[in-house]
């Protein structure tokens, strides 16, 4: 099956994989599951804003990206912007989506749900009392952060638009160079794996993929699902940007053959 595979199909693959590979979906993820909306949330000169964790709170004093829990029956956008609101006085538009982190801790088990706002109104202030720091991209990278965001400092490295195969933070490999898991090298760099179909993004994510490219345009409901249904980045061809945020996708693949 192509691009043109249906949402159906996309479901029951990434299904089969999840109980070959033993790993839950992440809506599956046994309870206590605390789901957790927040943001890295950038200012104009390209630094990230991070908050301390209060005391009294759970894990008071550690260093994390602003948000906080959705409530029951709270779609993510509107979660995350009452967040930001509540905790950082700010009103934010066009949220990029950008990871889902998986993260147990002895008490409970939390999903990250990880976007990145560049447009945002209003000046960021701390107003449940919690301090707050603006990092550079390097600085973020030697923060000590609460353990579950760490994977996100390397998820923002990835551009909104992929024009090149290879950085010092991640390299793109094609889909039929992928093995099975245990055979997958990540060097120092994120692994970006080129996917011909939603299909193979499934199977790409599964062997160990940190994100997906699509080599070709899939329709909108096919990449709808696929976004929603794998935690990592995934880079679609042939539409907007903001059309690619609203579908769940981080960016665009404007790599040229």
């Amino acid at each position: 099956m192509g691009p043109a595979a249906s949402t159906s199909t996309v479901t029951a693959l990434y299904s089969k994989r999840a109980v070959e590979f033993g790993e839950p979906l992440s809506r599956d993820i046994p309870s206590p599951l605390v789901h957790v909306v927040a943001a890295a949330v950038i200012d104009t000169t390209g630094r990230v804003l991070i908050a301390q964790r209060p005391a009294g709170t759970h894990l008071a004093g550690g260093w994390e990206f602003p948000g906080g829990k959705l409530e029951p029956g709270e779609e993510r956008l509107a979660g995350l912007a009452r967040e930001l609101r509540e905790e950082l006085g700010i009103t934010i538009a066009t949220p990029r989506p950008l990871i889902r982190v998986r993260h147990s801790y002895p008490s409970r088990e939390v999903l990250l749900d990880i976007w990145v706002v560049k447009r945002y109104g209003g000046e960021p202030r701390g107003l449940d009392g919690q301090a707050l720091r603006w990092c550079t991209q390097d600085e973020l990278a030697v923060t000590e952060l609460l353990p579950a965001d760490k994977p996100i400092v390397a998820a923002l490295r990835l551009p909104e638009r992929l024009t090149r195969v290879s950085t010092r933070y991640y390299s793109i490999r094609d889909f039929s160079s992928i093995g099975n898991p245990a055979e997958v090298s990540h060097e120092t760099r994120l692994l970006g794996v080129i996917c011909a179909s939603a299909e193979d993004g499934v199977a790409a994510e599964a062997t160990g993929a940190d994100f997906l490219v699509m080599r070709d345009a899939l329709p909108v409901r096919v990449l709808a699902t696929l976004c929603d249904s794998l935690p990592v980045p995934v880079f679609a061809s042939g539409i907007g940007l903001e059309q690619a945020w609203a579908l769940g996708a981080s960016g665009l693949n404007e790599i040229r053959a």
